[in-house]
């Protein structure tokens, strides 16, 4: 047990206090911001922004140019989420929990290797090394990304691909140093799990009509 906890502690000896704070805030606030997202409630993007918007700046310090964009483009696509979920006609949301489409699955695969080839081509343009762990990194920036648009548009797979990348970036981040956030990958993947049966279930007591 002690050997699992210094696993995750490690990265923190040598770091600076500020760091660690800022790190801190970022868990709370992104486990919080999934919280609410499992909620559908709006409120998932303005907290979810602080987790990233932090997260991106921890990233570029740590010279992590995946991981850095990856929270880019969680940022931008936060506030057109927070604009879509915020839509109303009628007093009553105009963006409802369904399925995707088939048009939106090509879309979806399309924006997945769209984003894996933009980050590749951010590391060229920089000249940093790209190591086995950065493609990683690259993989499953196409697999968040797409996520975050499948939820900007309250799509019931968006959960589907945050499990999937979850439990690949919660040992990343651990081997990284990075043990707080490793930690919050793992509350997320607990909370999306949650959130894809409660969405379903949503779903399934008003079918989607194609």
């Amino acid at each position: 047990m002690n050997q699992l906890f210094d696993f995750f502690l490690d990265g923190y000896r040598e770091k600076e206090t500020y760091i660690i704070i800022l790190e801190a805030i970022a868990l709370v606030a992104g486990i919080v911001g999934v919280w609410y997202a499992k909620k559908a409630n709006v409120l998932a993007y303005p907290v979810g922004m602080i987790a990233t918007i932090i997260s991106f700046y921890l990233f570029l310090k740590d010279g992590l140019l995946g991981d850095m964009m990856m929270n880019f483009y969680w940022s931008a696509m936060s506030v057109y989420g927070w604009w879509n979920w915020s839509r109303k006609k009628d007093n009553k949301a105009v963006v409802q929990i369904s399925r995707t489409t088939s048009k939106e699955e090509v879309i979806g695969v399309v924006l997945f290797l769209a984003t894996m080839a933009f980050n590749y081509g951010v590391y060229k343009v920089f000249g940093n090394e790209i190591e086995p762990s950065n493609y990683i990194d690259i993989f499953t920036s196409g697999i968040f990304f797409t996520a975050m648009w499948y939820m900007a548009m309250k799509k019931l797979e968006n959960w589907t691909l945050w499990i999937i990348a979850n439990l690949i970036t919660i040992p990343l981040y651990a081997y990284r140093g990075w043990g707080m956030l490793s930690f919050q990958y793992i509350i997320f993947t607990i909370l999306a799990i949650q959130a894809y049966l409660e969405w379903k279930k949503s779903i399934d007591k008003s079918p989607q009509t194609l």
